[in-house]
């Protein structure tokens, strides 16, 4: 993958026009009103079980490039440590109390607000996925993501906190068909589809449902 970074770095599409100019005004916004809602998640984390409040991960970035983003933690302490970096399933055993109550609402997402005022994420695009991350293909079998057709053009725009595929399917499907999703996302991108998936979103997280495996809206 690194002899290939070169090539990742000018597989770019063009952003469209409004959509830095939001996520940039939008995150702003964001970050001033969660700060009340940030200070008690922050507490509740911390008197749960002492543990650090953040989960800070490695991930990939538009034209491969690398950055470093940032949730609140859901899962017990040094989970990637003691798991491995691996996907949450239903009913995960690494997953806090609290942690449940925020990832049925999006809230452990929040800290991804500084990652996308910043340039490295936008509120919408294909997931960002997680460097050494353990995944599997339809048969079981550990696979590279890598080695999954769709990665390198996903990596032509910015990861998003949220996306198609986010919204329309269940977290714990393969990643050849959220990858699927992430390239319709790519050819379809416009302002207008970001403003529909953030309200969406927004919706979704109103209503406790980002964790359901039945369909969120």
């Amino acid at each position: 993958m690194d002899s290939d970074m070169y090539n990742l770095r000018n597989l770019r599409i063009k952003e469209p026009l409004l959509k830095r100019p939001l996520d940039i005004v939008l995150s702003f916004i964001m970050m001033l009103c969660s700060l009340p809602v940030s200070i008690p998640i922050a507490l509740a984390i911390k008197l749960e079980d002492g543990g650090p409040v953040f989960y800070r991960q490695e991930r990939w970035g538009r034209g491969g490039k690398r950055f470093r983003a940032y949730k609140f933690r859901t899962m017990v302490p040094d989970s990637d440590k003691k798991f491995g970096i691996t996907q949450a399933a239903e009913n995960d055993s690494r997953i806090t109390r609290i942690g449940k109550l925020l990832r049925a609402m999006g809230l452990d997402e929040l800290p991804q607000i500084i990652n996308i005022f910043s340039g490295d994420m936008s509120f919408v695009g294909p997931r960002s996925l997680a460097v050494g991350e353990i995944v599997r293909d339809e048969d079981g079998n550990i696979i590279d993501y890598e080695d999954f057709p769709g990665f390198r053009e996903r990596l032509a725009v910015r990861p998003g906190l949220t996306g198609l595929a986010t919204i329309y399917i269940p977290k714990d499907v393969s990643p050849s068909q959220k990858f699927r999703y992430d390239l319709i996302y790519i050819q379809r991108q416009s302002f207008g589809l970001d403003l529909r998936l953030i309200i969406l979103s927004f919706w979704i997280s109103f209503r406790g449902k980002w964790e359901t495996r039945d369909k969120k809206v």
